[in-house]
């Protein structure tokens, strides 16, 4: 029950499910992911150095999406670390697409 009305509306929190609580953990897994490879290779993936391709930021993260694509379509690597580099390739996307804007 939420405590006594104070006169502002209170948010409607649904009760976590063991669901919710598995997204948790696996987005924050994502984040972590996502966060120590950009320490590691240096931002490579927003902002390229660009020796060889002159491609877009966005479209260079699209290039690595599709050959993560082409590598779960024939079943080469360990498909769930493929599957989360895919998930950090979109997530790159995303934010690459707000620097854009």
């Amino acid at each position: 029950m939420w405590p006594p009305f104070n006169g502002e509306p209170k948010p409607y929190y649904p009760k976590r499910t063991s669901t919710a609580e598995r997204i948790t953990t696996k987005c924050n897994q994502i984040r972590d992911m996502l966060v120590e490879k950009n320490r590691q290779y240096g931002d490579s993936a927003t902002n390229p150095l660009r020796v060889f391709s002159k491609a877009s930021r966005i479209e260079a993260i699209k290039v690595r999406i599709d050959d993560k694509l082409s590598r779960l379509q024939r079943g080469k690597d360990d498909q769930e670390d493929t599957v989360l580099d895919l998930v950090g390739y979109l997530v790159l996307l995303l934010v690459a697409r707000d620097m854009e804007n």
